[in-house]
C-alpha cells in the first residue's frame, strides 16, 4: 500500500515539476489568469497544453446581431488572437470574454488581430452560444437522465424486489429528501406537488458540484461557481414560492398579525421589511452556492500555484513546494466534496422551507 501511494504521488509530482521548470524558463507564471481561466466561462473547453500547443474543445457560437442568426466553431477565434467574418473575442477591459463585432472596414474581417491597430466595435445583440458552462450543464442534464431513466426501468421490471448496489443508493438518497427534508418543511399533505422540484434541484447542484471536482473533460467546469448560474436557480425557487403562496402568506407581508399598529401606519415598518424579505431570501440562495464552491476552487488552485511561482524562481524550489501543495490539494478535494454534498442539502432544505412558509395555514 505505502509503495503504491509513493508511486501516484511520484507520478503526480514529476509532471508539475516539468511544467513549473517549463513555465519558469518561457515567461512568468500570473496566478490570476491562471485561476481565472480555470474560474470563469468561456467558449472552448481547455484541456492542457503540450509545447505552448493548446488543446481545445470547440464550441458552437451562436449570435444574433443586425437581425440574422450566425453560428460558427470557437477554433476561428483561436484564442482570442483572430477573428471570424468581422467577429472577435472582446480585446479591452470593458468587453474581456465577450464577443463584439468589428466596425468600419473590419466589419467583415478574417484573420489574426493586430495587437496595436485601433479596432472599432459593437457590441452583440444577442448571444446564444453553447459555453462552458452550458456544455457542462447539458451533459450533467444528460447523465442524470440516463440514470434515472435506468434505474426506473430497474424498479419497472422488478418491483417487488429490493433495490440493491447503485439502485439503492439512489432510493435512499431519494428518500432521505423525503423524510428529512420535503414532508418536515412542507408537511406530509402538501410536499408531493413539490417534492419531483425538490428533487430536480438537489441532484442537479450535486451532479454539477462533483463534476466541477473532477480535473479533466468532461469535469472542471464552474457551473454552480457561477453566479449567473445560481441567481436562475433561485429565481426559479423565488417564483415557485410567490405563486404557491395561501392568503395567509400574504397577508402576514402586508398586514402582519400581531405587530402593533404603529408599525404599520403611517410608516409601514413591518410591511416594508417582510417585502424586502421576499427578495432577500433567492438573494442568500444565490450568494451561498456560488461563494462556498468559487472559493473552494480558488483555494484548490492557490495550492497548485505554489508550485509555479516556487518553480519559476528556482527549478528545485517547485520539486521542493509539490509535496506539500499537493497534499493541501488532495485535503481541500475532499473537503470539497464534503461541501457539494451540503451545499446541494442546504439549497434543498432553505427552498422547501421558504415553501413551507408560503403554505402555511392561520393558526387559531
Amino acid at each position: 500500500m505505502f509503495r503504491t501511494t509513493l508511486v501516484i504521488l511520484l507520478l503526480t509530482l514529476f509532471p508539475l515539476h516539468l511544467v513549473a521548470r517549463e513555465q519558469s524558463e518561457s515567461e512568468e507564471f500570473k496566478v490570476d489568469e491562471f485561476m481565472m481561466e480555470h474560474i470563469l466561462d468561456s467558449y472552448g473547453w481547455h484541456i492542457t497544453a503540450i509545447k505552448e500547443k493548446e488543446i481545445t474543445i470547440p464550441l458552437p457560437i451562436i449570435l444574433f446581431h443586425d437581425r440574422h442568426f450566425v453560428c460558427f466553431s470557437s477554433h476561428r477565434f483561436h484564442h482570442g488572437t483572430a477573428a471570424f467574418k468581422g467577429y472577435a473575442l472582446g480585446f479591452t477591459e470593458d468587453t474581456k470574454g465577450k464577443i463584439v463585432k468589428l466596425q468600419g472596414k473590419d466589419a467583415d474581417f478574417t484573420g489574426t488581430l493586430e495587437p496595436q491597430k485601433p479596432y472599432t466595435w459593437d457590441t452583440v445583440f444577442f448571444d446564444i452560444s453553447i459555453s462552458k458552462n452550458v456544455c457542462a450543464m447539458l451533459i450533467s442534464i444528460t447523465l442524470l437522465c440516463v440514470i434515472f431513466i435506468l434505474v426506473a426501468k430497474t424498479y419497472r421490471r422488478n418491483p417487488n424486489r429490493a433495490p440493491k448496489g447503485f439502485q439503492n443508493m439512489i432510493e435512499a438518497v431519494i428518500l432521505f429528501i423525503r423524510d428529512e427534508v420535503a414532508i418536515p418543511m412542507i408537511g406530509i399533505d402538501k410536499y408531493y406537488r413539490f417534492f419531483p422540484y425538490l428533487l430536480t434541484m438537489f441532484f442537479f447542484i450535486l451532479t454539477n458540484n462533483l463534476l466541477g471536482l473532477i480535473p479533466f473533460f468532461p469535469g472542471g467546469a464552474n457551473v454552480t461557481g457561477n453566479i449567473a448560474v445560481t441567481m436562475t436557480l433561485a429565481l426559479i425557487t423565488f417564483f415557485v414560492v410567490q405563486f404557491s403562496g395561501n392568503k395567509n402568506y400574504w397577508v402576514h407581508i402586508f398586514n402582519t398579525p400581531g405587530v402593533p399598529w404603529w408599525l404599520k401606519l403611517p410608516l409601514p415598518i413591518i410591511p416594508i421589511i417582510e417585502f424586502v424579505g421576499l427578495f432577500t431570501k433567492p438573494f442568500v440562495l444565490m450568494i451561498r452556492l456560488c461563494a462556498n464552491i468559487m472559493a473552494g476552487h480558488i483555494i484548490v488552485l492557490g495550492f497548485l500555484s505554489l508550485i509555479f511561482i516556487f518553480g519559476a524562481m528556482q527549478p528545485y524550489l517547485g520539486m521542493t513546494i509539490s509535496p506539500v501543495s499537493v497534499f493541501f490539494y488532495i485535503f481541500m478535494g475532499l473537503l470539497e466534496l464534503l461541501v457539494a454534498f451540503i451545499q446541494a442539502f442546504i439549497f434543498t432544505l432553505l427552498t422547501a422551507l421558504y415553501i413551507g412558509m408560503a403554505l402555511e395555514e392561520k393558526h387559531n
